[in-house]
């Protein structure tokens, strides 16, 4: 990890090892963010199994989980998944989990959430990891493995 302090140009991400290595509810968490009707689907699920997603952007074909797929072609479309009471957090980490986990700057995240971007980098770019979300780097985390828990 680089110790140069994040600006508002610094792409980031949800950084998955941080996941592996700190919370083990993974699933659990994820499926909490569902819809009603795909919590439903997905109750009795052991995992999403893996689909292949088309990044809108690069035209890259990725594996994702089917709960991230879920979230990514359904949920995330609904008024309520990231709304104007959402705290900043969770509306940063939802927006990387419906985008494909795509490294996104605070300022294109407060251009999508229609917040000031320098809150959101004192959010995210502080000394504690929320959710996972950390300054992207090629060299240590792979976006494009997708969710693999």
């Amino acid at each position: 990890m680089s110790l140069l302090k994040p600006s508002i140009t610094t792409p980031f991400h949800i950084d998955f090892d941080w996941w592996r290595q700190n919370e083990s509810d993974w699933r659990v968490f994820l499926i909490s963010l569902l819809c009603p009707e795909h919590q439903e689907i997905f109750a009795d699920a052991e995992d999403g199994g893996m689909i292949d997603w088309v990044d809108p952007v690069t035209a890259e074909v990725k594996l994702v989980d089917g709960i991230q797929h879920a979230l990514m072609s359904h949920c995330a479309f609904l008024p309520e998944f990231t709304g104007a009471h959402t705290a900043v957090v969770e509306a940063v980490f939802r927006i990387f989990l419906a985008n494909g986990n795509v490294p996104m700057s605070a300022e294109d995240i407060g251009k999508r959430l229609n917040r000031p971007a320098d809150i959101i980098l004192r959010t995210i770019a502080g000394p504690r990891v929320y959710r996972g979300l950390r300054p992207y780097q090629a060299s240590v985390s792979n976006p494009d493995k997708g969710i693999d828990f």
